[in-house]
């Protein structure tokens, strides 16, 4: 009795968070190693599956940077990399199409199938799903075809979401005469959330959050606002991987998203625990203001 007890506590906590998050879009970042667990990725899309079920609208973001770079060796190209951003040449970005598209994206959604859930790419490649522009550098530094998403199709992606269909998102834009960029996947996953107006963005990747301490995970922070990163940044606390991602979250905020998180994909079920929980798992950025 007392676990049947335990079990309805849990589903009363999270009533509150599926009333209020009902018909509201939440972007999902995925990334980091989880993406190569394939008991960690099914415990993620179960989770997102859940989210949908219950009346929510999950978006899902997807890198792939370590298989690109693999795919490049395969074919003989050798990756260059320029002020952290992989230089992408025609022949770059045919690796890069294939991997995100045909492979990444097409695993996640087969994925999705077997454990009970719908999903459906979507990209630049083939429609203007993601439009991009060439993203320019402060000291006008080349990248080649690297973009920036400036728009996404939002009433696309509505009505999948309404349809019950999720919708598997490869960083891949295209500009208004057909050209194609390669985008990063963090920075594609704030400009999805930010166009979407959705509730939350949220990235799972190989760190259980914000670390005070990069060296000790008990220094997670369960909140974090604008100024007190900036404090992290400044002080090489959050540097390397967790730069892109911190930028986009706030980002994102500034777009009108309501909350930015990071959860670690290396514990299952991450996603619902920090969603329909008080305490969280991860980390919360917020604006200065809305934090107690």
């Amino acid at each position: 009795m007392d676990d049947a007890t335990q079990k309805a506590a849990i589903l009363i906590e999270a009533l509150p968070y599926i009333l209020g998050f009902r018909r509201k879009f939440v972007v999902i970042k995925l990334g980091g190693s989880v993406m190569d667990d394939p008991d960690r990725m099914d415990a993620l899309l179960t989770d997102v599956i859940f989210m949908e079920q219950v009346g929510m609208y999950p978006v899902m973001v997807h890198g792939g940077g370590p298989r690109i770079s693999a795919a490049m060796k395969a074919a003989g190209i050798e990756p260059k990399w320029v002020n952290g951003l992989r230089y992408t040449d025609e022949e770059t970005l045919r690796v890069v199409c294939r991997v995100l598209v045909e492979e990444i994206g097409q695993e996640v959604i087969d994925r999705l199938d077997r454990l009970g859930g719908k999903g459906v790419s979507v990209s630049g490649r083939n429609s203007h799903a993601l439009v991009a522009t060439a993203k320019q550098t402060a000291d006008g530094t080349d990248l080649g075809l690297v973009g920036e998403v400036v728009d996404v199709d939002r009433e696309l992606c509505e009505r999948l979401c309404i349809g019950g269909v999720i919708p598997v998102v490869a960083p891949i834009g295209r500009d208004k005469e057909g050209t194609l960029y390669n985008v990063n996947g963090d920075s594609a996953a704030g400009a999805v959330a930010s166009h979407m107006r959705a509730e939350k963005l949220v990235f799972v990747s190989d760190v259980p959050g914000i670390l005070s301490d990069p060296e000790d995970e008990k220094t997670l922070l369960s909140s974090a606002t604008r100024s007190e990163i900036d404090l992290l940044v400044q002080g090489g606390k959050i540097a390397d991987g967790m730069l892109p991602k911190v930028a986009a979250g706030l980002e994102a905020l500034d777009g009108g998203v309501h909350k930015t998180h990071i959860v670690s994909g290396k514990m299952k079920h991450a996603l619902l625990l920090e969603i329909f929980t008080a305490a969280g798992v991860g980390t919360q950025i917020v604006p200065d203001v809305e934090k107690p």
